[in-house]
């Protein structure tokens, strides 16, 4: 919970998983590291996130909070039924035809970005050149968020995000409660503009699910999932582009392989998800007694999910610390697993499969321009700024062959 340990957290995570893959930390508070355990855990129905009595219970005041009032009444913090009829409504934009779909869209808007970066003629901060644009700019597509308001979402989203760490300062949450309050000002208007010329996106389709019957989405939870569905849609792709590239820059081999067979960048993605994965952990409360990891869990724990920690469990991942693109069989934890399994994971793992290509392929001198600086986060891990130098444009570099001893991820 250190600033150290939230820049580096694997350290700490081994610590942890030398007294085993499920510890107990409190007299109903537990941690899990290991893979299998979280994996279980997140898939088992006796466990669900937070409700409003538990709410009340461990975060009194709650309700008069306009950053865990939203984040409470999305689909992110609910649980069946509720969470199922929310998650319904909105499946339809993620469908994998549409996903597919969208590829060409994703191309255009990253080569758009790569012009900008070569135009810039020196360093650029890679996180605000390309790492937060490409993802806010598709999942605005996807929201029908007019292109001319996209820039105002970054601050306002990570103000926001500060309400998903495991603790939170009252000045952190106060700042949390004003990215809150501009993002439903926002959404408030852009429902009632929907309302007056509906489109062809999201926020059409979740506003007339709400006015053909307020059952099937309150007003609350119209503004809260139309919050998260902006943030979440952006923040985690934003984290693995710029988690990915630093990867990357630091196996230069890897990289020229990339380079070189851009068939191979689904392996690479969800290599680089486990890797340094740009969600570290969830949580979860119990409904009934259960046994993990050797471990007695009583009704109404409290168990933290460390998604980071479990990626790197050596009993499932040898050489877990080692970057290997070729690693067999890799499903990461890093969009979760279960009910609650990200709806948008296809989307963010196209996005990545199709940037790191691309900027291998167009900028073959990328590279390093200085020390990056990390989020002072646990749950959210990325850059807060990544300087790079484009270097000059080239075309794209053709290497005959797989690398030796490499069979290649599976396309």
């Amino acid at each position: 919970m250190s600033p150290a340990g939230r820049v580096d957290p694997y350290p700490t995570y081994e610590q942890l998983r030398a007294h085993g893959p499920v510890v107990r930390a409190g007299p109903v508070f537990f941690v899990v590291t290991g893979y299998a355990e979280a994996d279980a855990i997140l898939r088992d129905a006796r466990f669900g996130v937070m409700d409003d009595g538990l709410r009340d219970q461990f975060m009194p005041g709650w309700r008069e909070s306009p950053a865990m009032l939203s984040i409470s009444r999305s689909m992110l913090r609910t649980n069946p039924p509720d969470h199922s009829r929310m998650r319904r409504l909105a499946a339809g934009a993620f469908t994998p035809r549409r996903i597919t779909a969208m590829r060409g869209v994703v191309e255009a808007q990253a080569d758009e970005l790569i012009d900008g970066m070569v135009a810039a003629e020196g360093p650029v901060d890679f996180m605000a050149a390309f790492a937060y644009p490409l993802p806010v700019g598709v999942i605005c597509a996807l929201l029908g968020v007019p292109a001319a308001d996209r820039p105002l979402f970054r601050r306002w989203a990570t103000d926001l995000t500060g309400v998903l760490e495991p603790e939170i300062t009252a000045d952190e949450l106060a700042v949390a409660d004003r990215g809150a309050g501009e993002l439903r000002a926002y959404f408030t208007e852009l429902v009632a503009s929907r309302r007056r010329a509906p489109a062809d996106d999201l926020t059409t389709a979740l506003v007339q699910a709400h006015d053909a019957d307020g059952e099937r989405l309150s007003g609350d939870e119209l503004l809260a999932n139309l919050i998260v569905l902006l943030v979440a849609g952006f923040e985690t792709t934003t984290n693995l582009l710029g988690n990915g590239l630093v990867a990357l820059l630091d196996h230069p081999d890897a990289a020229a392989a990339l380079r070189a067979h851009p068939e191979f960048a689904p392996g690479y993605v969800d290599e680089l998800l486990r890797y340094d994965s740009p969600v570290q952990l969830t949580s979860r409360m119990s409904t009934a007694p259960s046994r993990h990891g050797g471990v007695d869990l009583p009704p109404e724990s409290w168990v933290i999910v460390m998604l980071g920690a479990a990626n790197r469990d050596p009993r499932h991942y040898p050489e877990p610390a080692r970057f290997d693109p070729w690693r067999p069989q890799v499903h990461p934890l890093s969009f979760g697993a279960g009910p609650h399994y990200c709806l948008g994971a296809a989307l963010a793992r196209l996005e990545a499969q199709v940037a790191f290509p691309l900027l291998l392929r167009r900028l073959p001198e990328l590279a390093l321009a200085g020390r990056p600086e990390r989020r002072v986060r646990l749950t959210l891990r990325g850059y807060a700024t990544l300087p790079v130098t484009p270097g000059p444009e080239a075309a794209p570099v053709t290497v005959a062959g797989t690398p030796p001893g490499a069979a290649g991820p599976t396309p």
